[in-house]
């Protein structure tokens, strides 16, 4: 497994490695995890190499004080107001790619996450945090908008109102502010949070993928097209998960040991 020289080594700024069926992304440029050129290119080498070769689930972290204090304000000092829709949407195609991988994500916040950390935090399926993570979208300290998607991803989630207090104020709220509000799915304690963050994807990367990966494919469908869009696509979707062996299995142990029966999913 030969990965690109921007996601291997230690002085990677963005590092991808495997625990089994497990990838983990750890952003690692100290002090501030920053996005800066070299950033934006690790992630966008990281999502084109994890879509040619989807893990079982993936995990996104980050090493340090802070998980990522967000754009690098140079960046928006040297671009060319002629170049920026090309820009943005280059970066907003980093957003979506994540978005669109077949298997479990989940971000993994535990202290400060803002603008692009937290927009790329908000494409993923799920995210956890400590209570005391703080989570902004501040672009208006530079009089600028969230180009990376999340004021609508934002909205997806908690509603337009929501989404428009939290982007036009800047200010941050707390991990328990956004668990209340449904956009992070859950709370681990500082002292052992990597470790309850590391086992959450575990036990998503071990469990029936190709189900997981029908049921956010019906969940992008509804988002796309309502429930119609999802109702519609179901009966063949679920046609193709009754054919996985996992599936097969899984009854199989179910019948013989019931519910509580324990299942080695083989993610096919």
């Amino acid at each position: 497994m030969t990965l690109p020289s921007s996601l291997a080594g230690a002085t990677s700024v963005l590092r991808l490695t495997f625990d089994g069926p497990l990838a983990v992304l750890t952003m690692d440029s100290a002090p501030m995890n920053l996005f800066d050129e070299a950033m934006w290119g690790a992630w966008a080498d990281a999502v084109e190499w994890l879509t040619a070769r989807p893990p079982r689930a993936l995990l996104v972290r980050a090493e340090g004080r802070v998980v990522s204090a967000g754009v690098d304000v140079r960046v928006f000092a040297g671009l060319d107001a002629a170049d920026a829709a090309s820009f943005w949407g280059s970066r907003l195609g980093i957003t979506q790619a994540l978005e669109a991988l077949p298997c479990p994500t989940v971000f993994a916040a535990h202290s400060l996450t803002l603008t692009a950390a937290f927009e790329l935090a908000l494409a993923c399926d799920l995210v956890v945090a400590t209570p005391q993570a703080r989570f902004g979208l501040v672009e208006r300290k530079i009089g600028f908008t969230p180009a990376m998607g999340g004021t609508q991803r934002l909205a997806q989630r908690v509603g337009p109102s929501r989404a428009r207090e939290l982007v036009m104020t800047g200010d941050l709220y707390r991990g328990t502010v956004l668990a209340d509000w449904g956009v992070v799915n859950a709370l681990f304690p500082p002292a052992s949070f990597h470790a309850d963050a590391h086992a959450y994807g575990m036990r998503l990367a071990t469990g029936p993928t190709r189900a997981h990966e029908a049921s956010k494919d019906i969940v992008r469908r509804y988002l796309a097209g309502g429930v119609p869009a999802a109702d519609s696509a179901l009966p063949a979707v679920a046609a193709e998960v009754a054919g996985t062996t996992d599936h097969r299995r899984a009854v199989a142990a179910f019948l013989a040991d019931g519910p509580d029966h324990e299942m080695d999913y083989e993610g096919r």
